[in-house]
């Protein structure tokens, strides 16, 4: 096979992916970003654990979506990380939902 379609493939893949992202993540209160996934979950506790000579953090995240193109499903119970690598947490900011106009039912 042609690596252009190959490069295509992985292109809507990525495409696809960001679409659903920009449609679920206004359903899930936090970002969270670490050196192999980026995750949205509306839970998350960030643990600091100390070893002998060093130390890692432990995540676990609650009614999460997991943003990795080959997953079949993205939407997880829950998820448990252990890394020794920086953890970024980020509270988003919630919207209130609004219907267009045209499917209110004050018209």
């Amino acid at each position: 096979m042609d690596d252009d379609v190959f490069e295509d493939y992985d292109r809507e893949l990525e495409l696809a992916l960001y679409r659903e992202y920009r449609d679920v993540v206004s359903q899930f209160q936090y970002v969270i970003e670490t050196e192999r996934r980026f995750y949205l979950a509306n839970e998350v506790d960030v643990v600091r654990r100390d070893t002998e000579h060093d130390f890692y953090f432990e995540l676990t995240m609650t009614d999460v979506w997991v943003w990795d193109i080959y997953r079949a499903d993205r939407f997880v119970k829950s998820v448990r990380v252990l890394t020794f690598k920086d953890v970024n947490v980020e509270e988003l900011t919630r919207r209130d939902f609004q219907l267009p106009e045209e499917l209110s039912l004050d018209s």
